[in-house]
């Protein structure tokens, strides 16, 4: 009969060590998920700053004043086009007039 106590109170001891571990990885793993969870959530909230702040760089008026300041780009003119001709055929620019 000791025997058999022994054994139970060995078994019982054993499974407690065990329920222990388990309830430990589970908080870790949970505290874990927790993190993973705040960074997701951060990383999305960047995404849709930055997708804002994409938007408003890529307004026409933002994206023409940065290639007349930057670039220094400007609107073409009649006066300032150049035809490249090759033979008899000549390169006219779409909706433009053609000029020899």
């Amino acid at each position: 009969m000791a025997r058999l106590n022994f054994v139970l109170l060995l078994a019982v001891l054993v499974s407690a060590l065990y329920l222990v571990r388990i309830q430990y990885e589970s908080r870790r793993l949970y505290m874990e998920l927790e993190k993973v969870t705040a960074q997701s959530r951060k990383i999305e909230t960047e995404k849709e700053r930055l997708q804002v702040e994409k938007r408003a760089e890529a307004t026409p008026l933002k994206v023409e004043k940065l290639a007349v300041d930057r670039l220094k780009m400007r609107t073409t003119t009649p006066a300032i086009t150049q035809y490249v001709t090759y033979g008899n055929v000549a390169s006219v620019p779409a909706g433009g007039a053609q000029h020899e």
